[in-house]
């Protein structure tokens, strides 16, 4: 069976309530996603989106059900307020999605400052030791791509229009942090990716994927909350090609989500209203061409 047919994640009779108010926000869902799935959630405020996405990052646990991913997969979420250390600059912050590389970076020329000490260049064994971990460190750094990891930082920095790397976290604006915080993310390369209310950070991600040339494509299994504005979901069409859009209702109905298969939005409201809109972006876009001719 080839990897776009085999389901990854599965979700059987979910359940979750808040104790303390004996409010109930998902009631007996089932879910089951392929490999390389893009998936939309829309609803309106207060529907479960972002309980759902939490339990599915494994950040919110209690609940009722069964929820399984099939093999090892890293997932890298971004909630709707990330936390960030307000004493940190833009860039450490961006360094901690390049973790790996960095740390070996850091001990490769800590590694090349001790060739430079009398206690190793005069003692034979030592200089062999240290050489031959240097040689261990240089094949590390090639496998994983390091040698131009600032050059990667820079260009997604660009790509999300990050402020300053100079600049202190503790100054910026709540949308600078979220930008900051999913560069760090999108650094990582999870294989799934989770984003609560991207809004319109939909376009910076496509670009900052293209732009950055990750080594390894996350499968997209994404999560968009949405909200009620059709503005967004034709983008969340336009730009990622869902294969499935899941649309949640009021909280009052807790166990009401549609499925929709190939973006099919079969709720015929919503179809509508997506169709009618991306028939105007082509009008319009067809006026701009004419009146540039």
């Amino acid at each position: 069976m080839s990897d776009d047919k085999k389901i990854i994640f599965s979700m059987v009779g979910l359940s979750k309530s808040y104790n303390n108010n004996n409010k109930q926000v998902l009631k007996d869902i089932y879910l089951s996603f392929f490999y390389g799935a893009k998936i939309g959630i829309i609803g309106l405020n207060g529907s479960g989106k972002s309980t759902l996405l939490k339990i599915i990052a494994g950040v919110e646990k209690q609940f009722q059900g069964d929820v399984h991913f099939k093999g090892e997969h890293s997932i890298g979420y971004l909630e709707q307020e990330p936390k960030l250390d307000d004493s940190k600059t833009v860039m450490d912050i961006v360094k901690e999605g390049a973790k790996e590389q960095v740390e070996l970076l850091e001990e490769y020329n800590k590694i090349n400052d001790l060739f430079g000490l009398p206690e190793y260049y005069e003692d034979a064994d030592k200089m062999e030791a240290l050489m031959k971990k240097q040689g261990n460190l240089q094949d590390q750094i090639d496998a994983c791509g390091a040698w131009d990891l600032e050059t990667k930082l820079n260009i997604a920095m660009d790509a999300l229009r990050c402020p300053p790397p100079e600049a202190s976290i503790e100054h910026l604006s709540g949308g600078e942090k979220r930008r900051v915080a999913l560069c760090r993310l999108l650094l990582q390369e999870p294989d799934i990716l989770l984003l609560d209310e991207p809004t319109n950070h939909l376009q910076i991600v496509k670009h900052t994927m293209m732009a950055v040339q990750f080594k390894k494509t996350p499968e997209m299994f994404t999560f968009m909350e949405l909200d009620e504005y059709i503005d967004l979901v034709v983008d969340f069409v336009e730009l990622l090609k869902p294969e499935i859009i899941i649309e949640r209702f009021f909280s009052e109905s807790p166990s009401r989500m549609l499925i929709y298969p190939q973006y099919g939005l079969k709720n015929f409201e919503v179809k509508h209203l997506v169709e009618k809109r991306l028939e105007e972006r082509d009008a319009m876009q067809g006026r701009l061409v004419e009146i540039s001719k």
